[in-house]
């Protein structure tokens, strides 16, 4: 390992000044990804500011009939909050979808948004990787890329965000709130926060340097029946092939309204805005559906070993609208 320095932040403020005022500073939470890939070499920060002892673990009510969630409630505490599991159940679902009890006790609601890939290639230090090293090639692409993106991607990188929790929260519609080095705070949505690869594959969220997450917002409950599906190669600690998250509200036998956010198919949760708006009104039916899941693929592009997950992302799509149906 490369030699660092480290300081325990006092305050937000302090913290998000102290990462800024070095290029080759970082923040620490709890750790689960970030000491991962310094073992590894591949990240090497020099400086570590530690925020995980900040006021920032609570779960509070807001105004509007959400609730807002700091940044250092751990993962575990999220998903066993009864507000969280009667308002916003998909939520739970994903997070106890996710890693191993011991790692949510851990990670941090933070630091599961802002984990990075766990494209091989990426962690292989003798292979080229673009989010790794820019400019020096993407080896997924004709490389064993059966984990890898088929919507959103590009030349430069087909890496997926590994994010179980992140997926139903783009669902919900959640609001990330940031704090900058010189105290300024800003309100970012969910579907803004993470950045497709186009040529920069290593620019990953629209996250200044220093500036830091506070809290994440949830908006009030949205009606209908929400239900989350995760498709992976073993039943637990395994991360999406591909993942389903979707919120349906009927009005007889149809579709009064639906939002459907999908994980393991890019590089950030893609929300399937044209299957949302084809569903809308249409007859709770498996033909609407069919139509909505191939309305959600139609721009998606397999990379050989990879083109399995293109009708298994249909499938999931249709299954889980199913679900969601049956259950209202």
């Amino acid at each position: 390992m490369q030699s660092f320095t480290y300081e325990r932040a006092a305050s937000a403020e302090q913290a998000a000044a102290a990462v800024a005022a070095r290029p080759d500073a970082k923040f620490i939470s709890g750790g689960t990804n970030l000491l991962d890939l310094m073992k590894l070499d591949i990240e090497r920060p020099a400086h570590l500011v530690d925020i995980s002892r900040l006021p920032l673990d609570r779960i509070e009510e807001t105004a509007e009939g959400g609730l807002r969630v700091g940044a250092q409630v751990r993962n575990s505490d999220l998903a066993a909050d009864p507000r969280v599991r009667s308002r916003y159940p998909m939520l739970t679902q994903a997070l106890l979808a996710g890693a191993s009890g011991q790692i949510r006790n851990k990670a941090s609601t933070s630091g599961n948004l802002l984990q990075r890939t766990r494209c091989p290639y990426f962690y292989d230090r003798n292979m080229p990787c673009n989010k790794r090293e820019q400019g020096s090639g993407c080896a997924a692409l004709q490389g064993f890329n059966r984990m890898h993106a088929v919507l959103g991607a590009s030349e430069a990188c087909i890496a997926v965000h590994p994010s179980d929790m992140a997926v139903a929260m783009s669902g919900l519609d959640a609001r990330i709130e940031t704090i900058s080095p010189g105290g300024a705070a800003r309100t970012i949505p969910i579907g803004d926060f993470h950045r497709l690869p186009e040529a920069t594959p290593h620019i990953e969220t629209v996250l200044g340097h220093g500036e830091m997450i506070a809290t994440v917002t949830l908006p009030p409950p949205p009606p209908g029946r929400q239900v989350y599906r995760k498709v992976r190669d073993r039943a637990s600690y395994a991360f999406a092939l591909v993942s389903v998250a979707a919120i349906v509200e009927k009005s007889g036998d149809r579709i009064r309204s639906a939002r459907i956010a999908m994980g393991g198919v890019a590089a950030k949760p893609w929300r399937a805005t044209e299957a949302e708006r084809m569903l809308a009104g249409a007859a709770a039916s498996d033909g609407a559906f069919t139509d909505a899941a191939e309305a959600a693929l139609a721009g998606a592009v397999g990379h050989g070993a990879n083109d399995f997950k293109i009708p298994l992302a249909k499938r999931t799509m249709r299954h889980t609208l199913a679900a969601a149906v049956e259950s209202a």
